[in-house]
C-alpha cells in the first residue's frame, strides 16, 4: 500500500526543504497499530530538524512528525485488538507527516469524537508539559515558576497544568502581542525579553525571592541567567535548544551555543541543593513507554472533562507545509500549529 507523505528532502528554508511523495507503508509489527491520518501537528523540533540541527532526526530523505490524529485501521497481533476502528491521538517516532503511519500501541489513546485539532495538542506538547510538571519535578504550592516561550504549545500546556496548583507563574515572551493571550490563560506575571534583560525583570518581580523551577526550551545564554535566578532546592528543566536555531555557521554556531552555557561542576549541585533536569520525550518513549502511556491517557481524561483547554493557534492544509513551518519558526505562533489532509 502506498500513501502520500511529506518528505524532508534537504536541509534549508521551508519552501525548498519538503516534497510530496507516494511512499510504501509496511504492515504494522506485532506491537504496533496502523493509523489512517486525518491531521498532524508540527513542533519546534521539526524546525530544527529541517535546519539540520536536530541529531535525533533520521537521515535524509525522511518523514518528520511526532503526533497524529486518525483512525486505527490495522492492529498487530500483540496489540489490543479493541483498538481497531477507534479514533485516536498518537505519538509517532517520526513519520507523522503522512496519510498513514505505524506506531506503538502504547503510544495511542482513544479520543472518540473529541475535537481533533485540540487532541493534537495533547501529544507532544501537553505530554512534555505533564511529564515535566507532574513526573520529573515536584512542584509545591507557593513555588515561583518561570516558563520560557510561555505562549507556545508547551508553555500554554504548562500554564494550564500549573495554574490550579497555587504556584506563582512568571511567563516569558518576546512580543507584547502575546500578553493578552497569556493574561487570558491566568498568568500572574509577564516579562518581554525584547524590552530589557529578562533576568532583571524576573528578579524585580521576585524581589528577595528566587525561582524554584524554570522550564527552559531555549538553553544557550539563558542557561546561566536561569541558574543565577534559581534558589536552593530549585530545578532548571531543559527541554530544547531554540537559541541554536537559525544560525548559519554550522559547527561554529553549535560550539558558541555550548560555550554560552558554561560548565557546571557536579559537586556544586549538592552544595547548593540545585538540580538540572534534561527532558527528551523521544527517549522517555523509547525507554519508559508505560510512563508515556500514562501521561497521554491522563491528559485525554483532563481534556474530555474540560479540566484543560488545549489551544490551537493555526490550522493549515497539508499542502501548506512550508507556510506552516515558516509561521512556527517566526516566533509569532501561539498554541498548536495543525495541518489537515
Amino acid at each position: 500500500m502506498t500513501k502520500q507523505a511529506i518528505q524532508l528532502k534537504k536541509y534549508g528554508t521551508p519552501k525548498e526543504a519538503f516534497s510530496f511523495e507516494e511512499l510504501s507503508i509496511p504492515e504494522p509489527s506485532e506491537d504496533e497499530v496502523q493509523i489512517e491520518v486525518e491531521r498532524f501537528g508540527i513542533n519546534y523540533a521539526d524546525v530544527m530538524a529541517r535546519e539540520g540541527n536536530y541529531r535525533e532526526a533520521p537521515p535524509l530523505p525522511c518523514v518528520l512528525g511526532y503526533e497524529v490524529v486518525g483512525k486505527v485501521t490495522k492492529v498487530g497481533k500483540d496489540s489490543p485488538q479493541e483498538l481497531l476502528g477507534k479514533r485516536v491521538v498518537a505519538f509517532t517516532r517520526f513519520g507523522g507527516y503522512s496519510q498513514c503511519v505505524n506506531t506503538k500501541h502504547m503510544a495511542v489513546a482513544e479520543i472518540g469524537d473529541y475535537d481533533g485539532n485540540k487532541a493534537l495538542c495533547l501529544a507532544t506538547q501537553y505530554v512534555t508539559a505533564f511529564y515535566m510538571s507532574h513526573v520529573a519535578t515536584t512542584i509545591q504550592k507557593g513555588d515561583n515558576v518561570l516558563i520560557h516561550a510561555a505562549a507556545g504549545g508547551v508553555g500554554t500546556a504548562l500554564i494550564q497544568l500549573l495554574r490550579n496548583k497555587g504556584v506563582n507563574i512568571i511567563a516569558k515572551t518576546g512580543s507584547d502581542d502575546k500578553i493578552q493571550y497569556l493574561k487570558d490563560l491566568g498568568v500572574d506575571h509577564i516579562v518581554n525579553y525584547n524590552k530589557g534583560d529578562y533576568a532583571a525583570q524576573v528578579q524585580s518581580i521576585l524581589k528577595k525571592e528566587r525561582i524554584d523551577v524554570s522550564f527552559n526550551p531555549v538553553a544557550g545564554s539563558t542557561f546561566k541567567k536561569d541558574w543565577k535566578l534559581l534558589g536552593c532546592t530549585g530545578s532548571l528543566v531543559l527541554f530544547g535548544g531554540s537559541e541554536r536555531s537559525g544560525k548559519k555557521w554550522g559547527m561554529l554556531s553549535t560550539l558558541n551555543f555550548v560555550r554560552k552555557m558554561g560548565i557546571i561542576i557536579p559537586i556544586t549541585l549538592m552544595m547548593r541543593s540545585k538540580s538540572i533536569i534534561g527532558i527528551n520525550m523521544l527517549k522517555v518513549g523509547d525507554f519508559k513507554p508505560k510512563v508515556l502511556q500514562h501521561c497521554i491517557q491522563e491528559l485525554v481524561k483532563l481534556a474530555i472533562n474540560s479540566e484543560i483547554d488545549p489551544q490551537v493557534g493555526a490550522v493549515y492544509n497539508a499542502k501548506e507545509i512550508g507556510e506552516a513551518h515558516a509561521f512556527l519558526a517566526s516566533g509569532k505562533s501561539t498554541g498548536k500549529v495543525v495541518l489537515e489532509w
